[in-house]
């Protein structure tokens, strides 16, 4: 699927902010994609459907979840978390999108998950520093990802958390997870 087909799909399952913000989480993934010697297409074509389902109803989300048994966890947390797994099923069913590796850079895009590939990595982290992005922290890790992928989704993932944990919410297994991938195999921010 090219750019331009891609974009009119998105472009109606979105606000306009939102389609703004998927915009620059493409244009990151391309830029990370080039650095860290990814597939920038598949790159691309992922950040572009990486938020297709976010204004999906959460009772369609909620049974999407349950009909195709995705984690049962995340019926327990926020519904800002399913919409990347619900995302990645819609996307194959109603985009035609068959290629796994794109599927999973969008199903993992929220909560990032152990031994991620390079394509999850750059997407989860260009959805985190795309440029209109502005929050304490983000412009931290933008520099962290001129240096290393790895540096910068550890201090995306840490940061995560640690705000999560400062509005005493609760943080998804799969998230604690990951941090603990990357510092048990020796990154450090």
């Amino acid at each position: 699927m090219e750019r331009y087909e891609a974009l009119q799909i998105v472009e109606k399952q979105l606000t306009e902010k939102r389609y703004t913000h998927t915009l620059g989480v493409a244009e990151t993934a391309i830029r990370l994609a080039e650095k860290y010697g990814a597939d920038v297409k598949k790159a691309e074509l992922a950040a572009i459907f990486h938020d297709y389902a976010k204004f999906r109803k959460k009772e369609e989300m909620r049974q999407i979840l349950i009909d195709e048994q995705m984690d049962k966890r995340l019926l327990q947390f926020h519904h800002e978390l399913w919409h990347a797994p619900v995302g990645a099923f819609l996307v194959q069913k109603e985009a035609g999108i068959t290629d796994e590796v794109i599927l999973s850079a969008i199903r993992w895009h929220t909560t990032g998950r152990p031994n991620m590939t390079t394509l999850e990595k750059i997407v989860y982290l260009a959805d985190y520093i795309e440029p209109g992005r502005r929050f304490p922290g983000v412009d931290e890790v933008r520099q962290i990802a001129a240096q290393s992928l790895n540096k910068a989704v550890l201090a995306a993932v840490k940061n995560s958390i640690m705000f999560l944990m400062s509005k005493q919410q609760p943080v998804f297994p799969v998230t604690l997870d990951t941090y603990n991938d990357y510092i048990q195999n020796g990154e450090d921010v």
